[in-house]
C-alpha cells in the first residue's frame, strides 16, 4: 500500500492518501469551501494532490479561525516577527489620512493591541485621502475604523476612544503602549501631544509626522530621529495650501513610513532601521 504524502493545508502540514483529489480534501476538511487554491493558483476539484503541494481552502467572506489565520501570517512574516507583533500594544492618535492608513498597516502586520483615538466624523471631504468608504459617511472615525480593522484582521484587539486628546487624558488613553503614533492635523495639537507623551509616557516611543502636502517627490519624505525616543516623518516643509492640498499618494507614503518605523521599533527597539 502506497504511503501517505505530506502537503501544506492552510500553511500546516497535513498527511493525505496518495491519489486524493483537491475536491475530496475539501469535502473532508471544509465542505463549504468555494475557492480551492493550489500552489498559489485556483484549481479544479479533480486535481490530484502530490507531496509538497500548498493548499488553501476558502469560504467566501468568512474569516479563518484564529489559529489558522495566525499560521498563515506566521508563514508570511516568519515566526519571530509575528510573535513580536502579536505581543505589542500600539497607539494611534488621529484617524485621518495618516492614522487610518497606519492602523490598517499595523493590523495587517498582526499587532496584537491597537489603541485608537479621534473625535471626528467621516465626511465626504475625507474620501480623497483617508481609508474610508462612502458607506462610512457620518460615522465616528473610531467606529468606522473599528469596522474596517475587523474586516482586515478580526483577531486584533482594538480599543477606540472617541474624544479630543488633551494633556490630561493622554496618559490614560495610551497607557501600556510601547509606541504611540501621532497622526493629528493641527500644528498646535501635534506639539501638545508630543509634549504630553514625553511627560506622561516616558517609556513609549513617539512617531510623529510633519510636511506631507501636495504631490512632490516621494523621496523628500524621510524619517528622522529627533531624540532617544522621538521620531518625525515628512519633509518638514510642505504644508497644505491652495494648489498643494493633502493628497492620497503622498500622505500614504508618509503613513507607511510611520507604520514601517513602528515595526522596526517593535522588532529591534535599540536599533530601528530608518
Amino acid at each position: 500500500m502506497a504511503e501517505a504524502v505530506t502537503i501544506l493545508l492552510n500553511e500546516r502540514e497535513h498527511r493525505v492518501p496518495p491519489g486524493l483529489t483537491l475536491g475530496q480534501l475539501r469535502d473532508q476538511v471544509l465542505p463549504g469551501a468555494e475557492v480551492l487554491v493550489l500552489n498559489g493558483f485556483p484549481a479544479g476539484p479533480q486535481t490530484v494532490l502530490t507531496a509538497g503541494d500548498r493548499v488553501s481552502l476558502v469560504v467566501k467572506g468568512q474569516a479563518p479561525p484564529a489559529a489558522e489565520l495566525e499560521a498563515l501570517m506566521i508563514a508570511r512574516h516568519t515566526p519571530g516577527v509575528h510573535q513580536r507583533m502579536k505581543a505589542a500594544r500600539v497607539g494611534v492618535a488621529g484617524l485621518g489620512g495618516l492614522g487610518s492608513a497606519v492602523a490598517i498597516a499595523l493590523a495587517r502586520m498582526g499587532v496584537g493591541q491597537l489603541v485608537l483615538a479621534d473625535y471626528d466624523l467621516v465626511e465626504p471631504t475625507n474620501l480623497n485621502r483617508q481609508q474610508y468608504m462612502v458607506e462610512h459617511l457620518g460615522l465616528a472615525k473610531t467606529a468606522a475604523m473599528t469596522r474596517i480593522l475587523a474586516g482586515v484582521n478580526p483577531y486584533v484587539q482594538v480599543t477606540a476612544h472617541n474624544l479630543v486628546l488633551t494633556p490630561e487624558n493622554v496618559e490614560q488613553v495610551f497607557a501600556g503602549c510601547g509606541v504611540v503614533v501621532e497622526c493629528l492635523d493641527a500644528a498646535a495639537a501635534k506639539a501638545m501631544f508630543m509634549e504630553a507623551v514625553a511627560a506622561s509616557l516616558p517609556e513609549a516611543y513617539f512617531v510623529g509626522a510633519s510636511g506631507l502636502a501636495g504631490y512632490g517627490a516621494s523621496n523628500a519624505i524621510q524619517t528622522r530621529r529627533l531624540g532617544e525616543r522621538i521620531f518625525l516623518v515628512g519633509d518638514l516643509e510642505r504644508a497644505a495650501q491652495p494648489g498643494r492640498g493633502l493628497m492620497a499618494p503622498r500622505v500614504g507614503v508618509a503613513a507607511h513610513h510611520q507604520a514601517n518605523l513602528v515595526v522596526g521599533l517593535l522588532m529591534d527597539p535599540g536599533h530601528p532601521e530608518l
